[in-house]
């Protein structure tokens, strides 16, 4: 697969690269009138003839070794970086991507300003580093940083004027074709460096060019959500890169997991969702796009005291108000239960006879986290302790609570029932799945 992207991407400079080259070849000898739209001139005519001969070669092996042969024999012409750009493109027809490395790195000696070189580097690194971030990460690290050097080499050069005797379209042509392998290297090393801004900034410059691209659309999808806070726009080019993705089913299944994730954590729930995916199958989103975020808890404390009576919430929804910040929501819920008996079925952490570290709401069952601390009215004989892990079910009543870590202190505890052991061999049934009771005496 790298083989057959770099010699895409080689192809492209070759071809841009041509633009420059069939002047160069008509580079005349002393005593002959040199092309006026080319400055070069090879005074020498062993050097011309050997130059010629190369550039006229047809067989690639055959104009590799005459290239190879003319630069080793005239290292210091006035067609080296001529004669290595087209060495370059003649590695490529025969698929040698060592020799292509290899010349690339010569190409930017003789020429640091050199873009295809830049771009073949860079391109070359940016294909190498996900293996080796497994195999070798210092390396990886190593030539991230090689890679992004290369790429901002070749940005900053790109602004440079076009060459003399080059068509302004051609060569702006060439530029954009450059500029998207500059642009999708930094984006993706920076994402590899998880510097989601910075890749961001190259990604959405590649992908509003080559709105197509879905390598980079979905790579830019992952450098806005993964933003603390993240970036809502990301969901449009997540959505985007789920249609690109559409004549590979194990790719878009994927994808759209993701996006689907960050979708209802940030609105709270999937719906629109399915008509943002639609929408997508345009590159751009609609004017005015965009997709509402999620009530804050303390907006949803607000709305489930106006709307659910404090005997009929669930442990889970008095842990919301009681940490949400709405301080009005938070004294309503807990006047409404300070030193009132209630039972309750939770998870054992841990505990004493006297006291018991219980988990209530389904996030800390969960996390095998208490949020109960249960003094016991005396203490629980052997024979009735409940085991670490298993349900139990208690009654108590709540007298303080901390908001952050979340704790109910909780006195006068008794056990109502027996209580379930935890299986020796399995987790015991998390009660997470089943909304945990609550019962008002």
């Amino acid at each position: 697969m790298r083989k057959l992207l770099l010699t895409g991407i080689i192809v492209m400079l070759m071809a841009s690269l041509a633009l420059a080259q069939a002047p160069a070849g008509q580079t005349a000898p002393a005593g002959q009138a040199a092309p006026q739209q080319n400055k070069k001139e090879i005074k020498d005519p062993a050097e011309y003839n050997a130059y010629m001969a190369a550039v006229q070669a047809t067989d690639p092996n055959q104009k590799a070794a005459s290239l190879e042969g003319f630069l080793n024999q005239y290292p210091n012409s006035v067609m080296k970086t001529d004669a290595l750009e087209m060495l370059m493109g003649t590695y490529q027809q025969s698929g040698n991507v060592q020799k292509i490395q290899d010349t690339a790195g010569k190409l930017l000696q003789a020429d640091p300003k050199n873009t295809p070189a830049l771009a073949v580097l860079s391109f070359l690194l940016k294909a190498k580093i996900p293996q080796e971030a497994q195999s070798n990460p210092t390396q990886a690290q190593a030539d991230i940083q090689q890679a992004q050097q290369y790429a901002q080499q070749g940005l900053q050069a790109l602004q440079n004027p076009c060459p003399e005797g080059v068509a302004p379209a051609d060569c702006d042509k060439r530029k954009t074709q450059l500029a998207a392998i500059f642009n999708s290297t930094l984006g993706f090393t920076y994402l590899q460096q998880k510097n989601y801004p910075q890749a961001a900034q190259y990604l959405e410059a590649q992908v509003k060019a080559n709105p197509q691209d879905l390598e980079s659309t979905y790579q830019l999808a992952l450098a806005m959500l993964e933003q603390k806070p993240i970036n809502p726009q990301g969901l449009w080019y997540g959505a985007r890169a789920v249609n690109l993705a559409g004549s590979n089913a194990a790719a878009q299944q994927q994808i759209d997991k993701y996006v689907k994730n960050r979708y209802i954590r940030y609105h709270g729930d999937d719906s629109g969702y399915t008509e943002m995916i639609a929408a997508a199958a345009n590159p751009t989103p609609p004017a005015g796009w965009q997709v509402a975020p999620a009530p804050t808890p303390a907006e949803l404390a607000a709305k489930l005291v106006q709307s659910k009576q404090v005997n009929q919430m669930s442990f889970d929804e008095i842990q919301l108000i009681l940490t949400s910040g709405n301080q009005q929501a938070a004294d309503q819920v807990w006047n409404a239960i300070k030193d009132k008996p209630i039972a309750l079925l939770g998870k054992l952490i841990n505990g004493t006879s006297d006291t018991l570290q219980i988990a209530g709401s389904a996030d800390d069952i969960e996390a095998n986290k208490a949020d109960i601390e249960l003094k016991m009215v005396g203490p629980i004989p052997a024979k009735m302790m409940p085991a670490n892990g298993g349900d139990v079910k208690f009654q108590g009543n709540p007298t303080s609570y901390d908001p952050n870590p979340f704790m109910v202190h909780m006195t006068e505890g008794t056990l109502v029932g027996a209580a379930k052991a935890a299986p020796s061999k399995a987790p015991a049934k998390s009660p997470a799945k089943k909304a945990p009771v609550r019962k008002k005496k």
